[in-house]
């Protein structure tokens, strides 16, 4: 074969090497894009989004969607440059999103875990903002505290040291000027128990806190006797908490807390009902929109971002807490415009 040929036959093995490289060879990143936005005050196939059991609700109008973040893994090298050249995804290193110590089972777990943890703190941040009382439970126990193996988690937490506790700030206030070596009294009740007292010796905790240790990190949930169910297949994370607040308060409340329109948006929410940022929110925003959002509910530290991204259309509402968020929706209710980034 003359220096043409082979010439010719280096160039096309090259290129199928190339192909074959770009189309079946994994690179190290993910596409993040839109993902699926659900209503709130919807249905998840045929089961509502919330449900609530044992306590009368109102009829909801419009739309509260919460919004997701698409993150397609295993991607080629022709796929990751197909997805990022669409202008709806942009790449970011897989080891973000899928760390190299951990499986995807536990990744998978974690992300389940932040989701219900979400659902439980948007029941608390919204009976609490309705008046509800609420109660004081035993959260984590710290191993080898003086509380380990006298208290369980789901315990509540009557009084302390003689002190009542009604919230986690008063056990810590309950504590303040002991010290190591002192026993204190600790009331409690078990599930549907009577109340118990148990005596326990605290112990020395960190170098910053000179008082005694008990070792309990006590959370809040509503004291109530209905029940509420959040059904939602397949979603992980904690930022659909702010949009699941708003629904359980608009289903417990006469009329509609939207004014009938499609709002969508997005925010961790705290138990006292701050709203935390969240990431992923252009992609957010533009979901949002393509399913009829006309009204998109920003947390404060994500104004900047969102605003220099917004989709055609779409009202920025800027909420730093659920008072905020209700006036927003307040607003849109009486035909004003809401605060805006």
């Amino acid at each position: 074969m003359n220096r043409r040929t082979w010439t010719l036959l280096t160039s096309v093995v090259l290129v199928v090497a190339f192909g074959l490289l770009g189309a079946f060879v994994r690179v190290p990143y993910v596409a993040l894009g839109p993902g699926p936005t659900y209503d709130t005050l919807g249905l998840d196939g045929d089961q509502p989004v919330i449900s609530i059991e044992g306590q009368q609700t109102f009829p909801t109008g419009g739309h509260l969607n919460m919004t997701t973040v698409s993150v397609t893994d295993q991607l080629s090298m022709f796929g990751a440059l197909g997805l990022w050249a669409s202008g709806r995804y942009a790449l970011a290193p897989r080891d973000l999103y899928f760390p190299p110590d951990k499986s995807e089972q536990e990744i998978e777990q974690e992300n389940t875990e932040a989701f219900n943890d979400s659902q439980t703190t948007a029941e608390t941040a919204a009976l609490r903002y309705l008046g509800y009382p609420m109660k004081v439970l035993v959260g984590q126990i710290v191993k080898g505290s003086p509380a380990d193996g006298v208290l369980e988690p789901g315990d509540r937490l009557r009084a302390a040291n003689g002190q009542p506790v009604t919230d986690p700030q008063s056990l810590r206030a309950a504590l303040t000027g002991t010290k190591p070596g002192d026993r204190v009294e600790i009331r409690f009740q078990r599930g549907d128990e009577p109340e118990q007292v148990a005596a326990v010796q605290l112990a020395a905790g960190p170098a910053d806190q000179p008082q005694g240790f008990l070792g309990v990190a006590a959370i809040e949930r509503p004291d109530v006797d209905f029940d509420i169910k959040i059904s939602l297949a397949d979603v992980g994370g904690p930022s659909a908490g702010l949009m699941f607040t708003l629904a359980i308060i608009d289903k417990l409340t006469p009329g509609e807390l939207n004014g009938g329109q499609f709002v969508a948006g997005t925010g961790e929410i705290t138990p006292q009902g701050e709203v935390n940022p969240i990431g992923g929110i252009p992609f957010k925003m533009v979901k949002a929109r393509e399913a009829g959002a006309t009204t998109f509910l920003v947390p404060a530290d994500n104004c900047a971002e969102a605003k220099a991204q917004a989709p055609e259309g779409l009202q920025l509402a800027k909420v730093g807490n659920l008072q905020e968020a209700t006036k927003a929706l307040d607003d849109l209710r009486a035909g004003k415009a809401p605060a805006s980034c």
